[in-house]
Protein backbone atom coordinates (compact mmCIF):
# COMPACT_ATOMS: atom_id res chain seq x y z
CA UNK A 1 0.00 0.00 0.00
CA UNK A 2 2.79 2.41 0.89
CA UNK A 3 4.48 1.75 -2.48
CA UNK A 4 1.22 2.52 -4.29
CA UNK A 5 0.91 5.77 -2.39
CA UNK A 6 4.40 6.77 -3.54
CA UNK A 7 3.48 5.86 -7.12
CA UNK A 8 0.24 7.85 -6.88
CA UNK A 9 2.06 10.98 -5.65
CA UNK A 10 4.61 10.60 -8.44
CA UNK A 11 1.85 10.11 -11.02
CA UNK A 12 -0.02 13.21 -9.89
CA UNK A 13 3.21 15.24 -9.94
CA UNK A 14 4.38 13.68 -13.23
CA UNK A 15 7.77 13.35 -11.50
CA UNK A 16 10.35 12.47 -14.16
CA UNK A 17 12.53 10.75 -11.57
CA UNK A 18 10.01 7.89 -11.56
CA UNK A 19 9.96 7.51 -15.34
CA UNK A 20 10.61 3.87 -16.20
CA UNK A 21 10.28 2.71 -12.58
CA UNK A 22 6.59 1.85 -12.82
CA UNK A 23 3.72 1.96 -15.30
CA UNK A 24 0.13 3.14 -14.91
CA UNK A 25 -2.71 0.98 -16.21
CA UNK A 26 -5.88 3.00 -16.87
CA UNK A 27 -8.89 0.73 -16.39
CA UNK A 28 -11.32 2.98 -18.27
CA UNK A 29 -9.27 3.00 -21.49
CA UNK A 30 -7.32 -0.28 -21.32
CA UNK A 31 -4.07 1.61 -21.93
CA UNK A 32 -0.87 1.70 -19.86
CA UNK A 33 1.30 4.82 -19.63
CA UNK A 34 4.50 6.20 -18.21
CA UNK A 35 4.09 8.34 -15.06
CA UNK A 36 5.09 11.39 -17.15
CA UNK A 37 2.34 10.91 -19.76
CA UNK A 38 1.02 14.36 -20.83
CA UNK A 39 -2.57 13.11 -21.21
CA UNK A 40 -5.26 14.26 -18.78
CA UNK A 41 -4.81 12.51 -15.46
CA UNK A 42 -7.35 9.75 -14.82
CA UNK A 43 -9.02 9.48 -11.43
CA UNK A 44 -7.16 7.55 -8.75
CA UNK A 45 -9.81 4.83 -8.56
CA UNK A 46 -9.34 4.13 -12.27
CA UNK A 47 -5.63 3.30 -12.24
CA UNK A 48 -3.48 0.33 -11.36
CA UNK A 49 0.31 0.24 -11.00
CA UNK A 50 2.73 -2.26 -12.52
CA UNK A 51 6.49 -2.70 -11.95
CA UNK A 52 7.25 -3.29 -15.64
CA UNK A 53 5.78 -2.70 -19.08
CA UNK A 54 5.64 -6.46 -19.57
CA UNK A 55 3.49 -6.85 -16.46
CA UNK A 56 1.05 -4.21 -17.70
CA UNK A 57 0.88 -5.94 -21.06
CA UNK A 58 0.19 -9.32 -19.47
CA UNK A 59 -2.63 -7.72 -17.46
CA UNK A 60 -4.32 -6.83 -20.74
CA UNK A 61 -3.34 -3.17 -21.15
CA UNK A 62 -2.14 -1.69 -24.46
CA UNK A 63 0.85 0.71 -24.64
CA UNK A 64 -0.02 4.40 -24.90
CA UNK A 65 0.69 5.94 -28.31
CA UNK A 66 1.18 9.36 -26.73
CA UNK A 67 3.80 8.82 -24.03
CA UNK A 68 5.24 5.74 -25.81
CA UNK A 69 6.32 3.34 -23.03
CA UNK A 70 8.89 1.85 -25.42
CA UNK A 71 10.93 5.05 -24.98
CA UNK A 72 11.02 4.98 -21.18
CA UNK A 73 14.34 4.42 -19.41
CA UNK A 74 15.03 0.79 -18.48
CA UNK A 75 13.06 -0.66 -15.60
CA UNK A 76 14.66 -0.72 -12.14
CA UNK A 77 14.88 -4.48 -12.38
CA UNK A 78 18.63 -4.65 -12.15
CA UNK A 79 18.61 -2.86 -8.84
CA UNK A 80 16.90 -4.18 -5.74
CA UNK A 81 16.13 -7.61 -7.17
CA UNK A 82 17.88 -10.92 -7.15
CA UNK A 83 21.16 -11.37 -9.00
CA UNK A 84 19.54 -14.05 -11.15
CA UNK A 85 16.82 -11.71 -12.39
CA UNK A 86 19.31 -8.94 -13.12
CA UNK A 87 21.48 -11.29 -15.17
CA UNK A 88 18.45 -12.74 -16.88
CA UNK A 89 17.30 -9.30 -17.97
CA UNK A 90 20.69 -8.51 -19.47
CA UNK A 91 20.71 -11.78 -21.39
CA UNK A 92 17.17 -11.20 -22.65
CA UNK A 93 18.20 -7.72 -23.78
CA UNK A 94 20.94 -9.40 -25.80
CA UNK A 95 18.45 -11.70 -27.53
CA UNK A 96 18.71 -14.80 -25.33
CA UNK A 97 14.99 -15.52 -25.72
CA UNK A 98 14.63 -14.74 -29.41
CA UNK A 99 14.02 -18.47 -29.95
CA UNK A 100 11.59 -18.63 -27.02
CA UNK A 101 13.64 -21.30 -25.21
CA UNK A 102 13.35 -20.53 -21.49
CA UNK A 103 15.12 -23.77 -20.56
CA UNK A 104 18.31 -22.69 -22.31
CA UNK A 105 18.22 -19.30 -20.59
CA UNK A 106 17.62 -20.96 -17.21
CA UNK A 107 20.59 -23.28 -17.79
CA UNK A 108 22.85 -20.29 -18.45
CA UNK A 109 21.67 -18.76 -15.19
CA UNK A 110 22.10 -21.99 -13.24
CA UNK A 111 18.44 -22.37 -12.20
CA UNK A 112 15.43 -24.38 -13.36
CA UNK A 113 13.03 -22.82 -15.84
CA UNK A 114 10.25 -23.07 -13.26
CA UNK A 115 12.30 -21.18 -10.69
CA UNK A 116 13.24 -18.55 -13.27
CA UNK A 117 9.56 -17.95 -14.10
CA UNK A 118 8.80 -17.67 -10.39
CA UNK A 119 11.58 -15.09 -9.87
CA UNK A 120 10.45 -12.99 -12.82
CA UNK A 121 6.84 -13.08 -11.65
CA UNK A 122 7.89 -12.08 -8.15
CA UNK A 123 10.16 -9.21 -9.13
CA UNK A 124 8.68 -7.99 -12.42
CA UNK A 125 5.11 -9.23 -12.42
CA UNK A 126 5.71 -10.85 -15.81
CA UNK A 127 7.24 -13.99 -17.28
CA UNK A 128 10.62 -14.01 -19.08
CA UNK A 129 8.85 -14.54 -22.41
CA UNK A 130 6.57 -11.57 -21.73
CA UNK A 131 9.60 -9.39 -20.98
CA UNK A 132 11.34 -10.54 -24.17
CA UNK A 133 8.18 -9.96 -26.22
CA UNK A 134 7.73 -6.47 -24.79
CA UNK A 135 11.35 -5.53 -25.48
CA UNK A 136 11.15 -6.74 -29.09
CA UNK A 137 7.85 -4.96 -29.61
CA UNK A 138 9.04 -1.67 -28.13
CA UNK A 139 12.30 -1.79 -30.06
CA UNK A 140 10.44 -2.39 -33.31
CA UNK A 141 8.01 0.46 -32.52
CA UNK A 142 10.93 2.85 -32.06
CA UNK A 143 12.40 1.81 -35.41
CA UNK A 144 9.03 2.37 -37.08
CA UNK A 145 8.75 5.86 -35.59
CA UNK A 146 12.33 7.00 -35.93
CA UNK A 147 13.68 5.38 -39.13
CA UNK A 148 12.74 4.60 -42.71
CA UNK A 149 13.90 1.00 -42.55
CA UNK A 150 11.60 -1.41 -44.37
CA UNK A 151 9.20 -3.49 -42.30
CA UNK A 152 11.13 -6.60 -43.33
CA UNK A 153 14.35 -5.15 -41.93
CA UNK A 154 12.65 -3.95 -38.75
CA UNK A 155 11.11 -7.37 -38.24
CA UNK A 156 14.53 -8.99 -38.57
CA UNK A 157 16.29 -6.40 -36.39
CA UNK A 158 13.75 -6.84 -33.59
CA UNK A 159 14.13 -10.62 -33.53
CA UNK A 160 10.84 -11.71 -35.08
CA UNK A 161 11.12 -14.97 -36.97
CA UNK A 162 8.85 -13.84 -39.78
CA UNK A 163 7.05 -10.77 -41.08
CA UNK A 164 3.77 -12.51 -40.29
CA UNK A 165 4.63 -12.84 -36.58
CA UNK A 166 5.74 -9.22 -36.63
CA UNK A 167 2.45 -8.01 -38.12
CA UNK A 168 0.37 -10.20 -35.80
CA UNK A 169 2.18 -8.90 -32.70
CA UNK A 170 1.50 -5.28 -33.65
CA UNK A 171 -2.11 -5.93 -34.58
CA UNK A 172 -2.74 -7.59 -31.21
CA UNK A 173 -0.93 -4.93 -29.20
CA UNK A 174 -1.72 -1.67 -30.98
CA UNK A 175 -4.82 -2.63 -32.92
CA UNK A 176 -3.10 -1.43 -36.08
CA UNK A 177 -0.69 -2.79 -38.66
CA UNK A 178 2.93 -1.54 -38.50
CA UNK A 179 2.52 0.44 -41.74
CA UNK A 180 -0.48 2.27 -40.28
CA UNK A 181 1.58 3.25 -37.23
CA UNK A 182 4.34 4.60 -39.49
CA UNK A 183 1.92 6.66 -41.57
CA UNK A 184 0.46 8.13 -38.37
CA UNK A 185 3.87 9.27 -37.17
CA UNK A 186 5.52 10.26 -40.45
CA UNK A 187 6.10 13.87 -39.41
CA UNK A 188 8.38 12.84 -36.52
CA UNK A 189 10.64 10.40 -38.35
CA UNK A 190 14.36 11.03 -38.39
CA UNK A 191 16.28 11.21 -41.64
CA UNK A 192 17.85 7.95 -42.75
CA UNK A 193 20.14 6.84 -45.54
CA UNK A 194 20.95 3.40 -46.88
CA UNK A 195 24.22 3.20 -44.98
CA UNK A 196 23.28 4.93 -41.72
CA UNK A 197 20.58 4.85 -39.09
CA UNK A 198 19.92 7.13 -36.12
CA UNK A 199 17.91 6.21 -33.03
CA UNK A 200 17.37 7.96 -29.71
CA UNK A 201 18.46 6.34 -26.47
CA UNK A 202 16.50 7.49 -23.40
CA UNK A 203 18.36 7.61 -20.11
CA UNK A 204 17.70 8.18 -16.45
CA UNK A 205 18.31 11.68 -15.15
CA UNK A 206 20.63 13.04 -13.94
CA UNK A 207 23.38 12.11 -16.39
CA UNK A 208 26.93 13.52 -16.17
CA UNK A 209 27.65 13.33 -19.90
CA UNK A 210 30.66 15.66 -19.66
CA UNK A 211 32.49 13.44 -17.18
CA UNK A 212 31.53 10.25 -19.03
CA UNK A 213 32.82 11.62 -22.34
CA UNK A 214 36.04 12.80 -20.71
CA UNK A 215 36.58 9.31 -19.30
CA UNK A 216 36.31 7.80 -22.79
CA UNK A 217 38.42 10.56 -24.34
CA UNK A 218 41.40 9.81 -22.11
CA UNK A 219 41.20 6.09 -22.93
CA UNK A 220 40.21 6.18 -26.62
CA UNK A 221 42.37 3.73 -28.58
CA UNK A 222 43.76 5.61 -31.62
CA UNK A 223 42.26 4.34 -34.87
CA UNK A 224 39.50 2.46 -33.01
CA UNK A 225 37.86 5.19 -30.94
CA UNK A 226 37.69 8.96 -31.25
CA UNK A 227 36.16 11.73 -29.14
CA UNK A 228 35.58 15.15 -30.65
CA UNK A 229 33.47 17.93 -29.18
CA UNK A 230 30.36 16.28 -27.74
CA UNK A 231 30.67 13.14 -29.86
CA UNK A 232 32.10 9.64 -29.25
CA UNK A 233 32.79 7.38 -32.25
CA UNK A 234 34.26 3.93 -32.63
CA UNK A 235 34.59 0.95 -34.97
CA UNK A 236 32.88 -2.41 -34.45
CA UNK A 237 33.03 -5.85 -36.01
CA UNK A 238 30.23 -8.42 -35.88
CA UNK A 239 30.40 -11.71 -37.78
CA UNK A 240 32.97 -10.20 -40.14
CA UNK A 241 30.90 -7.08 -40.89
CA UNK A 242 32.50 -3.76 -40.00
CA UNK A 243 30.57 -0.73 -38.80
CA UNK A 244 30.95 2.60 -37.02
CA UNK A 245 28.80 3.97 -34.22
CA UNK A 246 28.53 7.57 -33.06
CA UNK A 247 26.95 8.72 -29.79
CA UNK A 248 26.22 12.30 -28.80
CA UNK A 249 23.56 14.20 -26.85
CA UNK A 250 20.24 14.45 -28.67
CA UNK A 251 18.46 17.75 -29.14
CA UNK A 252 15.93 16.71 -26.51
CA UNK A 253 17.05 16.44 -22.90
CA UNK A 254 16.98 12.92 -21.52
CA UNK A 255 18.19 11.27 -24.71
CA UNK A 256 21.41 10.35 -26.47
CA UNK A 257 21.54 10.13 -30.25
CA UNK A 258 23.04 6.90 -31.61
CA UNK A 259 24.00 6.84 -35.30
CA UNK A 260 25.01 3.51 -36.78
CA UNK A 261 26.92 3.33 -40.06
CA UNK A 262 26.80 0.07 -42.05
CA UNK A 263 25.37 -1.95 -39.15
CA UNK A 264 23.68 -5.14 -40.33
CA UNK A 265 20.01 -5.07 -39.32
CA UNK A 266 20.39 -8.49 -37.67
CA UNK A 267 22.94 -6.94 -35.29
CA UNK A 268 20.95 -3.77 -34.70
CA UNK A 269 19.18 -4.79 -31.49
CA UNK A 270 22.38 -6.11 -29.91
CA UNK A 271 24.30 -2.97 -30.90
CA UNK A 272 21.69 -0.66 -29.39
CA UNK A 273 21.57 -2.68 -26.16
CA UNK A 274 25.37 -2.67 -25.94
CA UNK A 275 25.39 1.10 -26.37
CA UNK A 276 22.96 1.40 -23.46
CA UNK A 277 25.31 -0.63 -21.26
CA UNK A 278 28.46 1.15 -22.42
CA UNK A 279 26.98 4.48 -21.35
CA UNK A 280 25.17 2.99 -18.34
CA UNK A 281 21.88 4.61 -19.31
CA UNK A 282 19.66 2.56 -17.00
CA UNK A 283 21.55 3.14 -13.76
CA UNK A 284 19.12 3.90 -10.89
CA UNK A 285 20.76 7.19 -9.99
CA UNK A 286 18.28 7.98 -7.22
CA UNK A 287 19.11 4.85 -5.26
CA UNK A 288 22.83 5.14 -5.93
CA UNK A 289 22.95 8.79 -4.92
CA UNK A 290 20.98 8.17 -1.73
CA UNK A 291 23.30 5.35 -0.67
CA UNK A 292 26.61 7.07 -1.46
CA UNK A 293 25.59 10.48 -0.12
CA UNK A 294 25.69 9.01 3.40
CA UNK A 295 29.49 9.18 3.14
CA UNK A 296 30.65 12.76 3.74
CA UNK A 297 33.60 12.52 1.35
CA UNK A 298 31.48 11.08 -1.47
CA UNK A 299 28.65 13.51 -0.80
CA UNK A 300 30.85 16.47 -1.72
CA UNK A 301 31.80 14.81 -5.03
CA UNK A 302 28.20 13.77 -5.72
CA UNK A 303 27.16 17.42 -5.62
CA UNK A 304 29.51 18.07 -8.55
CA UNK A 305 28.73 14.83 -10.40
CA UNK A 306 25.15 13.82 -9.48
CA UNK A 307 24.76 11.72 -12.63
CA UNK A 308 28.01 9.74 -12.46
CA UNK A 309 28.04 6.61 -14.63
CA UNK A 310 30.21 3.49 -14.84
CA UNK A 311 31.35 3.23 -18.48
CA UNK A 312 30.94 -0.23 -19.95
CA UNK A 313 32.78 -2.03 -22.74
CA UNK A 314 31.95 -2.71 -26.36
CA UNK A 315 34.03 -5.88 -26.29
CA UNK A 316 35.16 -7.81 -23.23
CA UNK A 317 38.44 -9.05 -24.69
CA UNK A 318 39.43 -5.59 -25.94
CA UNK A 319 38.76 -4.00 -22.56
CA UNK A 320 40.73 -6.72 -20.77
CA UNK A 321 43.76 -6.12 -22.97
CA UNK A 322 43.40 -2.41 -22.35
CA UNK A 323 43.33 -3.06 -18.59
CA UNK A 324 46.46 -5.22 -18.78
CA UNK A 325 48.25 -2.44 -20.64
CA UNK A 326 47.22 -0.02 -17.91
CA UNK A 327 48.93 -1.96 -15.13
CA UNK A 328 51.51 0.24 -13.40
CA UNK A 329 51.69 2.87 -16.17
CA UNK A 330 49.76 6.06 -16.86
CA UNK A 331 46.44 6.15 -18.71
CA UNK A 332 48.05 8.19 -21.50
CA UNK A 333 50.91 5.71 -21.97
CA UNK A 334 48.54 2.73 -22.03
CA UNK A 335 46.36 4.48 -24.62
CA UNK A 336 49.35 5.12 -26.86
CA UNK A 337 50.43 1.46 -26.70
CA UNK A 338 46.87 0.27 -27.36
CA UNK A 339 46.88 2.36 -30.54
CA UNK A 340 50.15 0.76 -31.67
CA UNK A 341 48.71 -2.72 -31.10
CA UNK A 342 45.57 -1.84 -33.06
CA UNK A 343 47.65 -0.39 -35.90
CA UNK A 344 49.95 -3.41 -36.17
CA UNK A 345 47.59 -6.31 -35.45
CA UNK A 346 44.11 -4.91 -36.06
CA UNK A 347 42.17 -5.40 -39.27
CA UNK A 348 41.75 -2.31 -41.50
CA UNK A 349 38.25 -0.85 -41.30
CA UNK A 350 36.07 -1.75 -44.28
CA UNK A 351 32.59 -0.29 -44.60
CA UNK A 352 29.93 -1.07 -47.20
CA UNK A 353 29.68 2.65 -47.88
CA UNK A 354 32.57 4.95 -48.70
CA UNK A 355 34.10 6.58 -45.63
CA UNK A 356 36.62 9.39 -45.49
CA UNK A 357 36.93 9.26 -41.69
CA UNK A 358 40.68 9.51 -41.10
CA UNK A 359 40.29 9.19 -37.32
CA UNK A 360 38.82 5.67 -37.45
CA UNK A 361 40.63 3.08 -39.54
CA UNK A 362 41.11 -0.07 -37.45
CA UNK A 363 39.18 -2.91 -35.83
CA UNK A 364 40.73 -3.91 -32.51
CA UNK A 365 42.63 -7.22 -32.98
CA UNK A 366 41.00 -10.51 -32.06
CA UNK A 367 42.13 -12.97 -29.41
CA UNK A 368 43.33 -15.33 -32.15
CA UNK A 369 45.56 -12.64 -33.61
CA UNK A 370 47.05 -11.52 -30.29
CA UNK A 371 47.67 -15.07 -29.07
CA UNK A 372 50.46 -15.25 -31.67
CA UNK A 373 51.64 -11.63 -31.55
CA UNK A 374 55.29 -10.89 -30.74
CA UNK A 375 54.77 -7.26 -29.62
CA UNK A 376 58.38 -6.40 -30.48
CA UNK A 377 59.29 -2.68 -30.62
CA UNK A 378 55.84 -1.66 -29.42
CA UNK A 379 56.72 -0.27 -25.99
CA UNK A 380 55.77 -3.05 -23.55
CA UNK A 381 57.99 -5.30 -21.48
CA UNK A 382 58.23 -8.99 -22.31
CA UNK A 383 56.32 -10.05 -19.17
CA UNK A 384 53.34 -7.85 -20.15
CA UNK A 385 53.41 -9.20 -23.70
CA UNK A 386 53.35 -12.75 -22.35
CA UNK A 387 50.36 -11.90 -20.13
CA UNK A 388 48.45 -10.63 -23.17
CA UNK A 389 49.23 -13.82 -25.09
CA UNK A 390 48.16 -15.98 -22.13
CA UNK A 391 44.91 -14.04 -21.83
CA UNK A 392 44.16 -14.36 -25.54
CA UNK A 393 44.83 -18.10 -25.37
CA UNK A 394 42.58 -18.47 -22.31
CA UNK A 395 39.76 -16.74 -24.19
CA UNK A 396 40.25 -18.95 -27.25
CA UNK A 397 40.26 -22.09 -25.08
CA UNK A 398 37.11 -21.01 -23.23
CA UNK A 399 38.90 -20.72 -19.88
CA UNK A 400 37.84 -17.06 -19.71
CA UNK A 401 34.39 -15.98 -20.82
CA UNK A 402 32.76 -12.58 -20.82
CA UNK A 403 29.24 -13.95 -20.48
CA UNK A 404 27.36 -11.49 -18.28
CA UNK A 405 25.38 -14.32 -16.67
CA UNK A 406 28.35 -15.72 -14.78
CA UNK A 407 29.09 -15.06 -11.14
CA UNK A 408 31.35 -11.97 -10.86
CA UNK A 409 33.60 -13.56 -8.24
CA UNK A 410 34.10 -16.69 -10.34
CA UNK A 411 34.95 -14.46 -13.28
CA UNK A 412 37.54 -12.58 -11.24
CA UNK A 413 39.02 -15.88 -10.08
CA UNK A 414 39.37 -17.07 -13.68
CA UNK A 415 41.16 -13.86 -14.65
CA UNK A 416 43.43 -13.92 -11.60
CA UNK A 417 44.46 -17.48 -12.47
CA UNK A 418 46.31 -16.05 -15.49
CA UNK A 419 49.89 -15.23 -14.54
CA UNK A 420 50.40 -11.48 -14.72
CA UNK A 421 46.82 -10.52 -13.81
CA UNK A 422 46.07 -9.38 -10.28
CA UNK A 423 43.00 -8.28 -8.40
CA UNK A 424 43.09 -4.70 -9.71
CA UNK A 425 42.74 -5.86 -13.31
CA UNK A 426 40.11 -8.46 -12.47
CA UNK A 427 37.95 -5.99 -10.53
CA UNK A 428 38.32 -3.28 -13.17
CA UNK A 429 37.23 -5.67 -15.93
CA UNK A 430 34.30 -6.95 -13.82
CA UNK A 431 33.30 -3.35 -13.22
CA UNK A 432 33.22 -2.40 -16.89
CA UNK A 433 32.60 -5.64 -18.81
CA UNK A 434 30.29 -7.57 -16.48
CA UNK A 435 28.77 -4.26 -15.29
CA UNK A 436 29.03 -5.46 -11.70
CA UNK A 437 27.95 -2.36 -9.70
CA UNK A 438 29.83 -3.59 -6.63
CA UNK A 439 33.20 -4.28 -8.28
CA UNK A 440 35.98 -2.28 -6.69
CA UNK A 441 39.68 -2.09 -7.69
CA UNK A 442 40.73 -1.16 -4.18
CA UNK A 443 44.47 -1.18 -4.83
CA UNK A 444 44.18 1.54 -7.49
CA UNK A 445 46.63 4.36 -6.74
CA UNK A 446 44.17 6.99 -7.95
CA UNK A 447 41.48 5.81 -5.54
CA UNK A 448 43.96 5.71 -2.67
CA UNK A 449 45.02 9.26 -3.49
CA UNK A 450 41.48 10.57 -3.92
CA UNK A 451 39.79 9.27 -0.79
CA UNK A 452 41.75 11.53 1.56
CA UNK A 453 43.61 13.76 -0.82
CA UNK A 454 46.37 14.66 -0.14
CA UNK A 455 46.56 12.35 2.91
CA UNK A 456 47.27 8.78 1.87
CA UNK A 457 45.46 5.62 2.97
CA UNK A 458 46.50 2.01 2.52
CA UNK A 459 44.62 -0.35 0.17
CA UNK A 460 43.37 -2.28 3.20
CA UNK A 461 42.02 0.88 4.81
CA UNK A 462 40.32 1.83 1.55
CA UNK A 463 38.69 -1.61 1.28
CA UNK A 464 37.36 -1.18 4.82
CA UNK A 465 35.92 2.24 4.00
CA UNK A 466 34.38 0.86 0.81
CA UNK A 467 32.27 -1.64 2.77
CA UNK A 468 29.96 1.29 3.53
CA UNK A 469 29.41 1.88 -0.20
CA UNK A 470 27.99 -1.54 -1.06
CA UNK A 471 26.38 -2.46 -3.39
CA UNK A 472 27.48 0.59 -5.43
CA UNK A 473 31.24 0.50 -4.97
CA UNK A 474 31.86 0.80 -8.73
CA UNK A 475 30.05 4.15 -8.72
CA UNK A 476 32.02 5.24 -5.67
CA UNK A 477 35.20 4.44 -7.60
CA UNK A 478 34.05 6.58 -10.52
CA UNK A 479 33.27 9.44 -8.17
CA UNK A 480 36.71 9.24 -6.57
CA UNK A 481 38.47 9.13 -9.93
CA UNK A 482 36.46 12.12 -11.13
CA UNK A 483 37.64 14.15 -8.12
CA UNK A 484 41.34 13.88 -9.00
CA UNK A 485 42.89 17.06 -10.42
CA UNK A 486 42.78 17.03 -14.20
CA UNK A 487 40.96 13.72 -14.29
CA UNK A 488 37.93 12.70 -16.25
CA UNK A 489 37.59 9.62 -14.10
Amino acid sequence: MLQNEIYERARLARDARFDGQFYVGVKTTGIYCRPICPANLPKSQNVEFYPSAAAAGEAGFRPCLRCRPECAPGTPAWSGTSTTVRRGLRLISGGALDDGNIETLADRLGVTSRHLRRLFTKHLGASPLAVAHTQRLHFAKRLIDETTLTMQHISSAAGYGSIRRFNDAFQRTYGRAPRELRRAGEESKLADRASSLTVRLPYRLPFDWKNTLKFFEGRATPGVEFVSGQSYRRTLSKDGDHSVVEIKPASRDGYLSLTLHSVNTNALFETVQTAREVFDLDAPMGEIGTALAKDKALYRILRKHPGIRVPGAWDGFELTIRAILGQQISVKAATTIAGRIAERYGEPLKLHADSSDSDLNRIFPTAERLSRARFNDIGIVSARAETIRRTATAVLNGDVSFDSAQDPEEFCNSLRSIRGIGDWTAQYVAMRVLKNPDAFPGSDLGLIKAIRYPERVTPKELETLAENWRPWRAYAAMLLWSSLPGSGG
